[in-house]
């Protein structure tokens, strides 16, 4: 993460640490958008909370992460996790975005408000909607499935 940050910031890089060695580097042009936020995102539906090493680097670098667990009592204790690393690390926990997932499938749209709104509760900063395993058969059942969504959840 760190390389990211100098090449997408810097016109010459010079670097020395644990895994890299760059000497006199650089991209032209350079991005843009300076620096580039970097979002982590870790677990999975087998294992939808992080690690710890993974939960620490978040706290320590991320400019944001993708919790893919429900806010349940795992993953309230899990963002509290993060929250208390980051305050470790000597960040300010609310400086680091979160972005919230909220599948479809998993029940009627009231659950989806509900959901967005205990999301909200717990810090986060942005909401993604998902729309796979919801038995729909096309784009434009996906496409409505998330427009449905737009009018219960809201922007």
């Amino acid at each position: 993460m760190a390389v990211l940050r100098a090449l997408w910031t810097q016109e010459v890089v010079s670097f020395a640490g644990r895994w890299h060695r760059i000497t006199h580097a650089g991209l032209n042009p350079l991005p843009v958008q300076r620096p580039i936020p970097i979002w982590l995102g870790a677990g999975g539906r087998l294992n939808p909370v992080p690690a710890e090493p993974v939960m620490r680097r978040i706290a320590r670098l991320a400019d944001g992460w993708f919790p893919l667990f429900p806010p349940n009592d795992a993953g309230r204790e899990a963002i509290a996790r993060v929250q208390s690393y980051a305050r470790e690390a000597g960040r300010d926990p609310a400086a680091i975005g979160m972005e919230a997932r909220i599948n479809i499938a998993d029940g009627p749209p009231e659950f989806w408000a509900q959901q967005a709104r205990v999301w909200e509760g717990l810090g986060a900063t942005h909401l993604s909607v998902n729309t796979m395993r919801a038995d729909l058969h096309s784009p434009d059942a996906h496409i409505k499935a998330i427009r449905q969504f737009k009018e219960v959840v809201g922007s």
